[in-house]
């Protein structure tokens, strides 16, 4: 997940910044050559491909935070999350596919970087050609597997990770229900929260919330990239010098990187993708066939559906979309409960003849199953359109509430599953609302803003 620093701030933020100021910052890169002595790659294709991994590394990360956040133990020195980030030749659109760290993988023959031990072709979970080979073995790896040329690296470490989200000021994640995990602290209640950079890790790193284990780690780690790069791009960070420099500059204390990717190249990316947005991102997993395949010697690994990640990988190399277009609509505001499921009761507060039916057809209109049977009430000298509602549907009241625009809440206990609007003086018609909704393309690929904070 650290991908966040690296991408989102800044390849992001260097073109609205300029030269001036980022000149001199990717000399605080710690540089690795990952492409040495490599053969037989694929060929490059159009756009650009980063590989994007984070490490487990805490070195620099204090006891207090370890014991808060659960960082306990020594880190296995393998990846803990690994996303290939596409970024299209015209630079209008970013694709970040998330591979799994289990997946299952044949490394090729290599000497390992720790023992200095000669090894054979053989499977393994693909965070483990990091142990065993460092960032050249992964990029080996992930080629081999994808058939898509890598053109730049970048890893991050858990310290980085929880220093950059501070630094921009925390992000802010919705969450549709309770999340709590306790092998990483995490305990997020139903509702809106702001995390720190220890929250945050706990977030992206929780893979015991529910039976979805690392998938399900993946699809949360997509919804906060979106999240950071929303914060990033609206925040006011790549619009102030003094805090983009800032931010960078904690960035980069702790990142590594290829020797070819350096000022010249964030200022080439950024100044392409200064308009970029959640909307012009799109995130993705590779399709799996089997989340239990099991292998001698190595134990249960996650194998790919080939035939639809050869599909998908090869999209990437001809540079185009994962999502689905979406068509352009009328603004509307996206609400928790679809208007389908919300029984509503309209009364005509006021003196004005056919008010009770007007607010019913534009209700009905929006969705909401009206009674289409408005009836009279609040001895016709209400002021102000109000809702009623049992606390027991509150959720349906803020959805009903977000269609009348000034309109007041009304808490009526054991009132029941219906909704009752007094339609008052006030009136000035219905705001568009909708459910919120995902589109999935094939291979489940959605744009970023379908999974911001609305």
């Amino acid at each position: 997940m650290r991908i966040v620093t690296s991408l989102s701030v800044l390849v992001l933020g260097v073109g609205g910044i300029g030269h001036a100021v980022v000149t001199g910052l990717d000399t605080g890169i710690d540089r690795v050559d990952p492409f040495r002595d490599m053969k037989n790659r694929p060929e490059g294709g159009r756009g650009t491909n980063i590989l994007i991994v984070g490490t487990d590394g805490r070195d620099k990360i204090t006891a207090e935070e370890r014991k808060k956040y659960r960082l306990g133990g020594a880190p296995c020195n393998c990846t803990d999350t690994i996303m290939l980030v596409h970024v299209s030749q015209d630079r209008e659109r970013a694709s970040v596919v998330s591979l799994p760290r289990d997946s299952y993988a044949k490394l090729p023959a290599h000497t390992d970087t720790t023992t200095g031990k000669r090894h054979e072709p053989h499977p393994v979970k693909l965070n483990a050609a990091y142990a065993e080979g460092g960032p050249a073995l992964t990029v080996r790896t992930v080629e081999h597997m994808t058939e898509v040329k890598i053109h730049h690296y970048l890893e991050v470490d858990f310290t980085s990770f929880m220093k950059t989200v501070d630094v921009v000021g925390g992000v802010e994640i919705c969450t549709a229900r309770p999340m709590k995990d306790s092998y990483t602290g995490l305990d997020l209640p139903v509702g809106t929260h702001e995390l720190n950079g220890g929250q945050a890790l706990q977030y992206v790193r929780s893979r015991h919330i529910d039976g979805a284990a690392d998938l399900g780690r993946m699809q949360r780690q997509q919804r906060f990239l979106a999240a950071l790069v929303d914060r990033a791009t609206s925040g006011g960070v790549l619009l102030n010098p003094v805090k983009f420099r800032k931010v960078t500059s904690t960035v980069l204390g702790a990142v590594r990187a290829d020797k070819g990717f350096g000022t010249r190249e964030m200022l080439a990316l950024g100044k392409a993708m200064r308009s970029f947005s959640p909307a012009s991102s799109e995130f993705t997993s590779v399709p799996v066939g089997d989340v239990n395949f099991h292998v001698k010697g190595v134990g249960s690994t996650v194998k790919w559906d080939d035939a639809k990640a050869k599909k998908l990988f090869e999209l990437l190399r001809r540079d185009k979309p994962l999502a689905p277009h979406r068509p352009k609509r009328p603004k509307a505001t996206a609400v928790d409960v679809d208007p389908k499921q919300i029984r509503v009761q309209v009364y005509n507060g006021t003196h004005v003849t056919g008010l009770g039916d007007t607010v019913d057809e534009a209700l009905h209109g929006m969705g909401f199953d009206t009674t289409r049977a408005p009836r009279n009430g609040g001895s016709g000298q209400v002021k102000r359109t109000y809702v009623m509602y049992d606390p027991r549907w509150d959720r349906s009241a803020k959805s009903l509430h977000a269609a009348l625009p000034g309109s007041e809440l009304r808490p009526v206990k054991d009132q029941g599953a219906t909704l009752k609007v007094m339609a008052g003086e006030d009136y000035k018609g219905v705001a568009a609302v909708r459910a919120r909704e995902t589109h999935r393309g094939e291979f489940g690929a959605v744009t970023g803003d379908q999974v911001v904070c609305p």
